[in-house]
């Protein structure tokens, strides 16, 4: 037994040494431009040496998160096996870090294996997690692959995010599947999610380049019943897609009307007004246009 002391030093002691370790693993951080699993074997190895205490999860954490930041996915998920055989439970942190470095390495098939993975350690994956594998199938257009990820997230109790359709929604419009990215996006409003304006300027997008005016009407109605205003984004959509339709006037008027809303043309706007102008030798007015 400790006496009153005793034991003070102890706990004084054991709070240095983990502000230590704590600062040493961030440290690590530090040298991941150089980093590689020989080095961060060999400072596994030395941890106990230098330091006189054992790594932890932190440690395998911060030198996982190096590797994955030099797309060395493949020797890190090798050091987080390590992790796990040397007997340390990976946490939330750990297994994010994995799934997030395959998923930026472009590794799809990998990261869905990952997610039921983590499933049978007992470790639950969360909509973060496939919300991030479903972005990610999206990106590679594996679109009915992100679906049946996404069902499979349903059914076991899942509820998803703004983010999990925001990244469906994307791709569903990038494939031409515009009224399923309409369908998806009611559902959405059914469960109480609203969109942002970012999700309704990739409908808005999607819906002009297939020349279906009237469902861009609509979805500017439901913006407005929302209380969603139209940002410098949506205004130049319009410009653009007008523009490309030889309906310049048109798109002077939309340019218009942002003024009045106090909404300013950035140089998006104002390129896409020059390029109209231009392919339609209409020179002298576009002077006019942008002094007025």
């Amino acid at each position: 037994m400790y006496s009153k002391s005793g034991a003070k030093r102890v706990q004084e002691n054991h709070s240095k040494l983990c502000f230590i370790v704590t600062n040493f693993s961030q440290a690590i951080c530090g040298f991941h431009l150089k980093l590689s699993s020989a080095i961060a074997s060999s400072v596994l190895l030395n941890f106990n040496i230098w330091l006189g205490v054992e790594p932890d999860v932190v440690t395998f954490t911060t030198l996982i998160n190096g590797l994955c930041k030099q797309r060395k996915i493949s020797q890190a998920a090798s050091l987080f096996h390590e992790m796990i055989g040397t007997g340390y439970q990976p946490n939330l942190i750990a297994y994010s870090t994995i799934l997030n470095g395959l998923c930026k390495t472009g590794n799809t098939k990998r990261a869905v294996r990952f997610l039921s993975m983590m499933e049978e350690r007992g470790f639950k994956p969360d909509i973060v997690a496939y919300s991030t594998v479903i972005d990610c199938l999206c990106k590679k257009g594996l679109l009915n692959e992100a679906l049946d990820l996404f069902s499979e997230m349903m059914v076991k109790g899942i509820r998803p995010n703004i983010v999990t359709y925001s990244c469906l929604i994307h791709a569903m419009c990038d494939s031409g599947q515009q009224k399923q990215a309409t369908r998806l996006l009611n559902e959405m409003v059914d469960n109480n999610i609203s969109p942002n304006i970012f999700i309704y300027n990739i409908l808005i997008d999607a819906h002009f380049k297939e020349g279906m005016i009237f469902e861009v009407l609509d979805i500017v109605n439901t913006m407005g019943n929302q209380g969603i205003e139209p940002d410098v984004v949506t205004y130049s959509i319009l410009v653009d897609a007008y523009c490309k339709k030889g309906m310049i006037s048109k798109a002077e008027d939309i340019v218009d009307s942002m003024k009045k809303l106090g909404i300013e043309p950035d140089v998006v706007t104002y390129n896409i007004l020059v390029n109209a102008h231009c392919k339609e030798g209409m020179v002298p007015k576009l002077k006019i246009l942008l002094t007025r």
